[in-house]
């Protein structure tokens, strides 16, 4: 923001040394310190109002621009011209079949003797053999 760099720094601080003295420097710099912490917090807290009043504006603009589209949506099809949806458990859809479920394999598995459905029904996962070691 200002720009400053080391070889500034240290002419300031070569003057503040000279000006207030070594023995009043801690208390200046700590009240210099407090001013800038003060300024940061009023231009933070104004930033962030700014903020706000631009979101609020995109937010205004937005709707204006919901607002206009839906008028012309509304305008291109006419209330009379429009279907009502079915609504679920009307009659037109109590009268439509539940889905089918997927069918089962009644054949057995290779090698086991079991179906698809059998297995299906166990107590939990099937053991394995014991490997020879």
């Amino acid at each position: 923001m200002f720009d400053i760099g080391a070889s500034e720094l240290l002419v300031i601080a070569i003057v503040a040394i000279l000006v207030i003295g070594p023995k009043d420097m801690p208390l200046a710099l700590r009240t210099a310190g407090r001013w800038i912490g003060k300024m940061r917090r009023i231009s933070a807290h104004f930033r962030s109002g700014i903020d706000a009043m631009v979101r609020e504006a995109e937010m205004e603009e937005m709707d204006r621009k919901w607002r206009e589209q839906n008028e012309a949506i509304m305008a291109r099809y006419p209330a009379d011209q429009m279907t009502p949806l079915e609504a679920p458990g009307s009659a037109e859809s109590a009268a439509a079949p539940p889905p089918a479920e997927p069918p089962r394999s009644e054949e057995p598995a290779a090698g086991t003797g079991e179906t698809d459905l059998d297995r299906s029904t166990a107590d939990g996962p099937p053991e394995k053999p014991a490997r020879d070691a």
